[in-house]
């Protein structure tokens, strides 16, 4: 894991000095943009159930502050790295410019595998890890949130023991809170949610007439390019908190998702009648009834034989596939919303959809994202694609300081304009210059950081 965060690493920052450069900034610049402004690493002992004691190894890396308080996820991985946790911190700097946010970027890890672990012992496990960033976090300085294998019960763990250190109430130091605890309603879909609000977005300009045409990436033939929602088909790779609520969303908007995965497989649905949308080896695949999925699935414990479709669960015409087909169903549209590097020099020839949404942090290879997009597919960047949730956080740490809580519908809509108003920005800025999505992206973002090196 270790090499494979120092790839990351490598990989996020040759990015943005590609884009630095292209932008004729200083060299001075973009290593202020570059370099983490702090990197925190220590050791701390966590007693466990059975009286002994064991030492673990955390870090804190708060990457860039131009922009605001620094903004990330505490994420508790066995294979969790320094370089990893650097490499995260650095694209939350750029997320959170491309997403409008007043924020910086920073990230938290801790080694372990908290499935190890009892319940007592990731509590104290969860309050130690904050006594050692108590003391450079805080509403206006750092705001943590939960991140991979850390939830809004942590979180509470961690708020809890941050206002006993500091003596004083400070809802807005985390995000990612129960509501119960001044979190906000809504942020549990909201990743998912921006996702299918950036897809719409997008399919909004993809049209005949629409400027789109004088991209240089979106080489598609539009007028064979159909843009009619209930026919639009989806797979999504994985069906965690982010892949459940954009199928599910996705499907209250009239897309059909026709196949979705968890860690043990992908699940299709066939069906012999004419409103089945299209062939895979002689299966018809048509909607899934996403609802019924997950529930089957909480029954089951895994997406295995929940074959739900029109408001049933059976087994007839269902089909257990692996994750790396579901990548090449000929879909419209392809969510990757699991893991990284997933789509990659291996499989990258047989990818067949046309719109790639980036719901997983780098599901896409360097190489398999400039083999696709030569080829006319469109890729969404994690950046702007997966940012509704600290669009939310943003929105909850607001309602924090202002003692003042909106409805979940209140909160949807604002979403709604802010993912839309970045989308907007990138895209013109696409448009403009004749570039990818994430090469807009990352200039927009790294143009706003730019502008404020030199005016503190």
């Amino acid at each position: 894991m270790e090499n494979q965060g120092k790839k990351m690493l490598e990989s996020a920052q040759n990015l943005i000095i590609k884009t630095a450069k292209n932008l004729r900034l200083k060299d001075e610049v973009i290593k202020r943009i570059i370099e983490p402004e702090m990197i925190h690493e220590f050791n701390f002992p966590v007693r466990m159930d059975d009286g002994s004691f064991k030492l673990f190894k955390g870090w804190r890396v708060q990457h860039n502050s131009l922009l605001g308080p620094y903004k990330g996820g505490i994420r508790f991985h066995p294979q969790t790295s320094r370089e990893e946790v650097q490499a995260l911190a650095t694209l939350m700097t750029i997320k959170c410019a491309v997403a409008g946010l007043p924020y910086g970027g920073a990230k938290g890890g801790v080694v372990v595998d908290p499935k190890k672990l009892s319940s007592a012992e990731l509590e104290r496990l969860s309050r130690e890890y904050v006594k050692k960033i108590a003391h450079f976090i805080g509403e206006d300085i750092d705001v943590p949130a939960p991140d991979v294998n850390t939830n809004p019960k942590i979180i509470a763990w961690m708020i809890d023991e941050y206002q006993k250190i500091k003596g004083y109430k400070s809802r807005a130091t985390f995000t990612g809170k129960p509501v119960s605890m001044g979190g906000s309603l809504g942020r549990t879909e909201a990743t998912g949610r921006g996702g299918v609000i950036v897809l719409k977005a997008l399919l909004s300009k993809l049209n005949p007439k629409s400027e789109a045409q004088n991209l240089k990436q979106e080489s598609l033939e539009f007028r064979n390019f159909n843009l009619e929602f209930p026919r639009l088909t989806i797979g999504i790779q994985g069906f965690g908190n982010v892949g459940y609520y954009f199928a599910k969303i996705a499907a209250e908007e009239g897309f059909s998702v026709v196949a979705v995965s968890d860690s043990k497989g992908a699940i299709i649905k066939g069906h012999s009648s004419k409103k089945t949308v299209f062939k895979k080896d002689s299966l018809y695949l048509e909607p899934l009834d996403i609802p019924l999925v997950m529930e089957c699935k909480k029954k089951k414990g895994t997406l295995a034989g929940c074959y739900c479709a029109g408001g049933v669960c059976d087994v007839n015409g269902g089909k257990l596939i692996e994750n790396g087909e579901l990548l090449e169903l000929p879909v419209d549209i392809l969510v990757p919303a699991a893991l990284e590097n997933v789509i990659n020099e291996k499989n990258m020839k047989k990818i067949k959809a046309k719109i790639i949404i980036e719901m997983a942090n780098g599901p896409v290879t360097e190489e398999a994202y400039e083999y696709l997009t030569k080829n006319g597919v469109i890729i969404v960047p994690d950046v702007l694609a997966n940012s509704g949730g600290v669009t939310v956080s943003y929105l909850e740490w607001v309602q924090n300081k202002a003692g003042y809580y909106w409805s979940e519908e209140e909160v949807n809509s604002k979403l709604e304009v802010m993912m839309r108003q970045a989308f907007e920005a990138i895209w013109k800025k696409a448009t403009e210059k004749k570039i990818p999505l994430k090469q807009a992206a990352f200039e927009v973002a790294i143009e706003k950081i730019a502008g404020c090196v030199g005016i503190e």
